[in-house]
Formats: structure tokens, C-alpha cells, sequence
């Protein structure tokens, strides 16, 4: 079971944010990005990769608060490509990332 959606009144919570992007985000730069779009906002972990089905996947953990911002920016920021949709989910963090990587 998953923990409910993201509390604004818990901004500095340590979260893990998974995310599934969808559209035209293969083959244009988008896990290259979004990487750098993870260290530009700091303090995140995780990793992004290309999925089988077309989409991306990532995975970030740090405060809830920057997870969000990297949310936000999957969604609508100036990603390369073309993002149908983004569909996530939230959830404890696990660990285990030594910084953010690209898969």
C-alpha cells in the first residue's frame, strides 16, 4: 500500500518519489535531462532509465519538497522531447543511491 500523496505541510520529509513518463522521451536527450535537472535542484538520489514499453522511469529520493520540484518539472518544465503524462507514486525512502544516475 502506498502512503498518501504529497502534504504540503511536510515539505522536508524524506520521500521516494517513482515516476513513469510517457510520450516521445526516448531517444532525445530526456534521462540526460532529467538527471541534471535532479542535481541542478540538489540533494536528490536516484536513478532515471528507459522502460521496454517507451516510457522513462525515475526514481528519486530526498525531501518531499525537492522531489516535488522534480515532479513539476517532468511534467511541465522544458523537457526534451514530448511527455504525454507522468503518473507517480510516493512512498518510504529505501537508500541505497550514491547519487543520481542514469540507467
Amino acid at each position: 500500500m502506498c502512503p498518501p500523496p504529497p502534504r504540503p505541510d511536510a515539505p522536508s520529509e524524506p520521500v521516494r518519489m517513482t515516476a513513469w513518463v510517457r510520450g516521445q522521451v526516448q531517444g532525445v536527450g530526456f534521462r540526460w535531462h532529467t538527471r541534471a535537472r535532479a542535481l541542478a535542484i540538489g540533494e536528490l538520489r536516484g536513478f532515471t532509465s528507459n522502460l521496454a514499453d517507451g516510457r522513462v522511469q525515475v526514481v528519486a529520493e530526498g525531501s518531499r519538497e525537492r522531489c516535488l520540484r522534480l515532479l513539476e518539472w517532468l511534467r511541465d518544465g522544458d523537457t526534451p522531447g514530448r511527455v504525454a503524462g507522468v503518473t507517480e507514486i510516493w512512498d518510504t525512502p529505501r537508500g541505497g543511491y550514491q547519487d543520481f544516475a542514469i540507467r
